[in-house]
């Protein structure tokens, strides 16, 4: 068993503590609040929890769970606590800026983005099993030790994820077609039905809605904090998927103004067919549980 350190003790650290501790692991919550270090203990997710950064000096192994604009100076504030053999890894969901520059502080860095999450954030809506049958993408480079990178690996193997491996300038490219751009696309989908003039209609169009809307609307109903980060920190992908999104909205108009319909039932129909390569996971992680 590890002595596993997790920085930050929100809906990710929360739950990844709660998989680890009843694993077995020593894990060490550390918070910037006092209470939400006291609310981890009394909820099982970690062993021992406190506010200081140098309780990393008794950790095997590190996690910083902050948020994304404060890893890379998480980082830079623990390595002077650090074991020699530690080894430190993050959830970020860019990795693009955060691994070269932890990368310079510390050789036993492994880059790493569990994608599981909630519209809510925070330690309340922690759960154990938060990342099984999820996908849990490490960004090793050359400069990667690969005793670092098989310790991360098991970890996350250990919480019943799906294994990627990807470089991060891959990941990052990823992620904004099928993470950051969804943000974007579903709560302006939210925002574009609010543009809706008539009080009545707007009352009606809200009580009509269902589960197609719900699921549409989904990731643009969660933390906009969280949105902003992706954003700013995965600017340039980001932009060239927006771009090729309006492109396609632009298509549609066209086809609907010019009521090519058979143009534009064969643009559906490529939608349709392309849709399964994009729910592997969702099919192997059914196969498992059925099996």
């Amino acid at each position: 068993m590890e002595r596993i350190a997790i920085i930050g003790l929100g809906l990710i650290g929360g739950s990844l503590g709660l998989d680890l501790t009843r694993q077995g692991h020593s894990v060490i919550g550390i918070a910037r609040r006092p209470e939400t270090a006291q609310a981890a203990l009394a909820m099982g997710a970690v062993t021992e929890a406190g506010t200081d950064l140098g309780l990393v000096a008794e950790a095997e192994v590190v996690f910083i769970c902050t948020p994304i604009d404060v890893t890379v100076a998480t980082a830079a504030a623990i390595v002077p606590y650090l074991a020699p053999a530690a080894v430190v890894t993050d959830v970020a969901s860019v990795k693009g800026e955060i691994v070269p520059a932890i990368e310079a502080l510390w050789p036993g860095f492994v880059g790493g983005h569990p994608m599981a999450g909630k519209a809510a954030a925070g330690l309340a809506v922690a759960e154990a099993g938060l990342f099984c049958d999820r996908p849990y993408v490490l960004t090793p480079t050359e400069a990667t030790s690969p005793e670092a990178l098989e310790r991360v690996r098991a970890i996350a193997t250990g919480l019943g994820a799906s294994l990627a491996q990807c470089h991060p300038a891959q990941h990052d490219r990823a992620v904004a077609w099928i993470s950051h751009l969804p943000v974007m696309v579903s709560s302006s989908l939210i925002l574009a039905c609010q543009q809706e003039a008539d009080p009545d209609i707007l009352a009606l169009a809200q009580a009509l809605a269902s589960s197609g809307f719900k699921d549409t609307s989904r990731v643009g109903g969660g933390v906009p904090e969280l949105g902003t980060l992706m954003a700013r920190h995965n600017q340039s992908a980001l932009l060239a998927a927006l771009t090729q999104y309006q492109q396609q909205i632009d298509q549609l108009k066209t086809l609907i103004a010019a009521e090519n319909w058979n143009s534009l039932h064969a643009t559906l129909t490529q939608a349709q067919t392309a849709r399964p390569g994009y729910l592997q996971l969702e099919r192997s992680a059914a196969s498992v549980r059925n099996s």
